[in-house]
């Protein structure tokens, strides 16, 4: 049974809670260990808590190399890149695995992000990802990353701004853009009628997959 580590960077626990609860029922598949960076910024909602994110990260994965992955739990990928210069044990991007995911699928994509802030990041590295073509559209739902782990009134914006990106701009399935969203896949899918994308799980999957080839 592959042994699975994965980090949410940021330090909001209750979003790696979230995260433990979504991810239980592949714990007979795999030995999965979800945690948070303490020092972590309490959302990584800019450029500048991204680039803290990936220096925690890098530091954290250096002292895992007993791990068969991990996998790194915030849509920017922080720390993606360098980690797998430097390591040689397996990492995964929720972001990545997700887009690719999607393409592998003949999916046309929409993706819902938290802010502008966070789009404007997210593009550039979805064409560096050659997915730009596959991308229906990204919007924002204008929420905090401390709103989607409280969930208050949250379900309703993910399917309000799913609709959207559906309807005005031809999606065919929904990829939730923040690990604090985790927990809405199942309910969004039901009311959107699309194959909603949960990226930490995609990306669990994708590192049981490769450590079991």
């Amino acid at each position: 049974m592959p042994d699975i580590l994965v980090i949410n960077p940021n330090s909001n626990e209750l979003v790696t809670e979230k995260l433990r609860d979504t991810l239980s029922d592949l714990e007979s598949v795999a030995a999965i260990e979800c945690i948070t960076m303490s020092d972590g910024p309490f959302g990584i909602e800019s450029g500048a808590d991204a680039a803290i994110a990936a220096s925690l990260v890098v530091e954290r994965i250096g002292n895992e190399h007993y791990r068969d992955a991990c996998v790194i739990a915030c849509y920017s990928d922080p720390g993606l890149r360098e980690s797998r210069r430097l390591f040689e044990t397996p990492v995964f991007g929720m972001q990545e695995s997700a887009l690719k995911n999607a393409a592998e699928n003949d999916l046309r994509f929409g993706v819902l992000a938290l802010s502008d802030e966070s789009i404007a990041r997210h593009l550039p590295y979805i064409d560096s990802l050659e997915l730009t073509d596959a991308l229906a559209a990204e919007l924002p739902l204008d929420v905090s990353v401390e709103e989607t782990a409280v969930g208050h009134g949250i379900l309703e914006k993910v399917i309000a701004t799913g609709r959207r990106l559906i309807d005005e701009f031809g999606a065919n399935a929904i990829v939730l853009g923040c690990a604090g969203l985790a927990a809405l896949r199942e309910p969004a899918e039901q009311a959107l009628s699309v194959p909603v994308i949960e990226p930490v799980r995609a990306a669990v999957l994708d590192a049981i997959f490769a450590t079991a080839a």
